[in-house]
């Protein structure tokens, strides 16, 4: 003997009732349970949760959704508990046995489904984005990775239950998907490769919209990255698109993800200058330069014997670095280094060059414009003229 289901169970209860008291007792009893349940306790409920960003979801969707089935079930109560329920088994079963009946239920369940699936994509848009405004860890990339993503499997979730309403064969189907998968993939293993790689990147996160990025040879702001490619404006102007796979594979250099940038910048003192003095001198201006971060602090090293000069390296850090703040930063170090050189005499050398006759030839002499010959190779040269 089969077991009795829950649902059995539930019109069997529903329908034992005679009288019309206990009818409209009933009814009341329904009507408070599912607007109290759904109005009230649910609502309390999700304001319990603890996560700004998990409260919102679930008070979104999830909340909706709950208080629908509500309703449906407490309708579909109501009908049985009045006596309607031989009524709705007999239109369910004229349904099923007229052909033309059962292609306008199909169509009409198909439409209704697909602008279901449209009206459930609209809200997911609106959904994502106020998600992303509660929670600090999602990127814009990330944003539109998740919204494609879903969007993308609510609408094959319809296209199967569309089939399914149809009596389709989804085995047969998906088998044929298979070969026409394959088919797609050889042909088409670049915009593939991308794709794969914008998933990819949108779990790295190697940087975001609005960060100033080197990628490969490339560099400039993000300003879009898509589920294909990332664009990029350079710093003329120009726009660059560069496919996901070809970002996946080759270096990246994210200026922007620290918040910090060091800079360097060289300056030549002369020969005669004491090094250190020209150290400390250099450090106080860098560190007067408003432009310039404290911490870490502005460091100058000796760095090389130049033909003219001994080179000091000059390393500062800026914070929230963009290439207006980079370029002004430099521009303000060199000015103010500059002046304070000159204010403790310290002298800039130009490029200078010393030479030196051979020794066999008397070497250089310098003499007045009307004098003699400057050297000996000058006198023989005169000579030979």
């Amino acid at each position: 003997m089969l077991q009795a289901t829950p649902v059995d169970a539930a019109r069997s209860f529903l329908t034992g009732f005679d009288t019309l008291g206990a009818r409209i007792g009933v009814t009341a009893l329904l009507l408070l349970v599912v607007a109290s349940f759904g109005w009230l306790v649910l609502p309390r409920l999700v304001e319990g949760i603890q996560d700004s960003a998990l409260q919102w979801a679930v008070s979104g969707a999830i909340l909706r959704a709950a208080q629908l089935l509500l309703l449906v079930g407490g309708g579909l109560s109501l009908l049985y508990l009045w006596g309607f329920g031989p009524t709705l088994a007999t239109i369910s079963e004229e349904v099923t046995n007229d052909s033309e009946l059962q292609t306008l239920g199909r169509t009409l369940g198909s439409v209704v489904v697909f602008f279901a699936a449209y009206a459930v994509a609209r809200y997911l848009s609106n959904a994502v984005a106020n998600l992303s405004r509660h929670a600090d860890w999602l990127t814009d990339h990330q944003e539109e990775i998740l919204l494609r993503t879903a969007q993308l499997f609510l609408f094959g979730f319809a296209g199967v239950v569309i089939l399914g309403i149809w009596d389709t064969n989804l085995g047969g189907l998906l088998v044929g998907a298979g070969f026409l998968g394959i088919v797609v993939g050889f042909a088409a293993r670049q915009t593939l490769g991308s794709l794969i790689a914008g998933f990819v990147l949108m779990f790295s996160r190697p940087f975001t919209i609005g960060d100033w990025v080197e990628i490969g040879g490339e560099e400039g702001i993000v300003t879009d990255i898509t589920i294909f490619h990332t664009r990029l404006e350079n710093f003329d102007g120009e726009f660059v698109i560069i496919p996901n796979d070809r970002v996946s594979d080759r270096p990246i250099t994210n200026r922007s993800q620290k918040g910090l940038l060091r800079i360097r910048a060289d300056v030549s003192v002369d020969y005669e200058t004491d090094p250190d003095r020209a150290k400390q001198v250099a450090i106080e201006a860098i560190s007067n330069c408003s432009e310039v971060v404290d911490a870490p602090p502005p460091q100058v090293f000796p760095k090389e014997f130049g033909d003219s000069a001994v080179v000091l390296e000059m390393r500062f850090w800026i914070d929230h670095p963009t290439p207006p703040r980079k370029w002004k930063a430099v521009s303000a170090v060199v000015t103010s280094v500059k002046s304070a050189f000159e204010d403790e005499g310290i002298k800039i050398p130009f490029p200078q060059r010393e030479l030196t006759g051979r020794a066999e030839a008397g070497g250089f002499h310098v003499h007045d414009r009307d004098g003699p010959a400057a050297n000996a190779g000058e006198a023989e040269a005169r000579g030979n003229d």
